[in-house]
């Protein structure tokens, strides 16, 4: 019997992240960050903005070989142990009091902080002319990722969105496989993840009052969202389950689980989007994400690809088992079915993994095509060894990160208009057919925050 992997946890993957990033070998650079100067020994001087959770992974990974010289986090507890792995790296509450102090000792920045503050850290980075790596999803809304777009191309910075799969070999493999023509033309992609991201359960507690841990500066947590009182339903961790600082399991796994068909078919923009939701009333319960929906995309017709019509599957609503499956093959929790004229292929989350044509008699059958894509490196590494080569990083935010983490937006967009096709012109940057939706597109931030 031949089952998908089941989805990964992160910190797997930042743990070999880690390992693999321990072996680059570090060359002098000719490329560096404006602003700063490269040391002698070709070492980049690397500061993280949110260090606890997957920040903590992140800054591991990019440690071989490089100096941390600055960590900022605004909660002390979650920040703890990477504080005292670098106990050499200033420490930091507000990124605009470590640039202030510190703006030239620094090459590149390391973004991992909750969804609703990526765009404006990363901004300050890229407009001190720092390289950025950022974690997934790039921003908040679309009006950020398109502003992070024109910044990282207008400042001439090296840009990676942590979209780790992107870089792994079974990504190339789906491409390879979908460019050779092995189930003909795409027509359907069933994608999703059966995580759920949902305040909804804990919407009552909102009305109950509680102190500020000595530990967090509750205000910079905050950052650009509208003021509100600390609540520890919101931290740490849960805030991707409350609109106004995450975006819920669309906008967590679409850059991971859509990546492979989106660089296969180069789907670009979608024409429309409407969500499919239950059990969920955003009037009532909008500060929070539903438990699980379906989200349909339609993308136009591209060069010689034909249209593709792609639904998103987040937590209660699942893949829908496809029938030429064999009987005892598990069924697709998180990751894509991928529906073309002359068969289907079934991956699994990150980069494509475990891809394979179904039935498993089609894919014992199957004669793999010639490796046509150099294979790529690890994504940490390919994004520092972009910056010493001067080149771009792979999941760069203009060419191809921005663009990918739009599609999570809309989506976001959509769950508070469910039922309600959202028509989208991408070259204006607005959704033609409804005012209310098209005022998501750029929400306004508190007052004192700006890009």
């Amino acid at each position: 019997m031949k089952t998908m992997p089941s989805a990964t946890s992160r910190r797997q993957f930042l743990s070999r992240s880690v390992a693999a990033a321990a072996t680059v070998m570090i060359v002098p650079s000719h490329v560096v960050a404006r602003g700063a100067e490269t040391p002698p020994s070709g070492r980049l001087n690397i500061a993280g903005i949110g260090v606890g959770g997957m920040g903590a992974g992140d800054i591991g990974a990019v440690a071989p070989g490089n100096n941390i010289v600055a960590l900022c986090d605004v909660d002390a507890r979650r920040s703890a142990e990477t504080r005292k792995k670098f106990p050499g790296a200033k420490q930091f509450r507000d990124f605009r009091q470590m640039f202030d102090a510190m703006e030239k000792e620094i090459d590149a920045v390391v973004v991992a902080t909750p969804d609703h503050f990526h765009a404006v850290a990363a901004m300050a980075a890229i407009k001190r002319g720092k390289h950025v790596y950022c974690e997934k999803p790039l921003a908040h809304s679309v009006f950020e990722v398109r502003s992070l777009m024109k910044a990282a191309e207008e400042y001439k910075v090296v840009t990676q969105l942590g979209n780790q799969g992107h870089s792994f070999d079974s990504i190339r493999d789906f491409c390879e496989w979908i460019w050779a023509d092995a189930i003909g033309d795409v027509h359907t992609i069933h994608a999703g993840c059966a995580a759920v991201n949902s305040g909804i359960d804990q919407l009552a507690d909102l009305k109950k009052t509680y102190p500020v841990p000595a530990e967090v500066d509750w205000d910079m947590w905050l950052g650009p969202a509208a003021e509100r009182p600390y609540n520890p339903a919101y931290m740490p961790g849960s805030w991707r389950g409350w609109v106004p600082f995450g975006n819920g399991t669309v906008g967590d796994w679409t850059c991971h689980v859509v990546d492979p068909v989106f660089w296969a078919l180069d789907l670009g923009s979608p024409t429309s989007v409407v969500s499919d939701v239950q059990d969920y009333d955003p009037q009532t319960q909008g500060d929070a994400f539903p438990k699980g929906e379906i989200i349909t995309y339609q993308f136009p017709a591209k060069g010689k690809r034909k249209a593709v019509t792609m639904h998103w599957y987040s937590g209660n609503r699942k893949i829908p088992r496809p029938p030429e499956m064999d009987a005892d093959d598990k069924a697709i929790e998180t990751g894509a079915v991928v529906i073309g004229d002359k068969g289907t292929i079934v991956y699994g989350s990150h980069g494509a993994g475990g891809v394979r044509l179904i039935p498993n008699a089609r894919m014992a059958d199957f004669k793999k095509p010639a490796k046509t894509l150099a294979r790529g490196l690890e994504h940490h590494r390919d994004w520092l060894n972009a910056i010493k080569e001067g080149r771009k990083a792979g999941s760069d935010f203009a060419k191809y990160g921005g663009p990918l983490t739009e599609l999570a937006m809309l989506g976001v967009i959509s769950l508070k208009f469910p039922g309600k096709k959202l028509d989208w012109d991408t070259a204006g940057m607005k959704i033609t057919n409804s005012s209310e939706a098209h005022a998501w597109v750029h929400p306004p931030y508190r007052a004192g925050w700006s890009l």
